[in-house]
C-alpha cells in the first residue's frame, strides 16, 4: 500500500476538519489529528489487503474518501453490530476505529483513499 503524507490543510483548535458529506459513519474524536494518506486507489489497484478482513492499530483511526463512485465498507468484528454501508463521493464518508475488523469491496468503477489520524 503506497503511503503519502497528509496535505490536509491546518487544523483549527476543534479538531479535524472531516469533509463535507451528508451522512459520516460514525466520528472522528475531537483530539485526533492526521498524519498519512494512502494513495488513491481504483477498483482495479485496491490492495489484497484491503478487500481482507483487517484492523488498524491500536490508537489509529482511519477516513475513507471516495472520489468517484461507490464503495461498500463492511464491519465484521466481533464488538461492534455487524454492518455494511455503500460510501460515495457525495454521500458517506467511512470511519475506521482502531482495531475494529473490517474490510471494503468496490461496486463497480471507484477511486477512494484512506487518510490514518491518531
Amino acid at each position: 500500500m503506497a503511503i503519502v503524507k497528509s496535505s490536509a490543510p491546518a487544523l483549527e483548535k476543534h479538531g479535524p476538519a472531516i469533509p463535507s458529506r451528508k451522512d459520516t459513519i460514525g466520528a472522528l474524536p475531537p483530539e485526533v489529528r492526521p498524519y498519512k494518506r494512502t494513495a488513491s486507489f481504483t477498483e482495479t489497484t485496491i490492495p489484497a489487503g484491503l478487500l481482507a478482513e483487517h484492523s488498524t492499530k491500536a490508537g489509529t483511526w482511519g477516513l475513507i474518501s471516495v472520489e468517484e463512485g461507490a464503495l461498500r465498507y463492511v464491519i465484521t468484528d466481533p464488538r461492534r453490530p455487524y454492518r455494511e454501508s455503500v460510501l460515495s463521493a457525495d454521500s458517506d464518508a467511512g470511519i475506521v476505529e482502531p482495531t475494529i475488523v473490517h474490510r471494503v469491496e468496490p461496486i463497480g468503477a471507484v477511486r477512494f483513499y484512506v487518510e490514518f489520524f491518531r
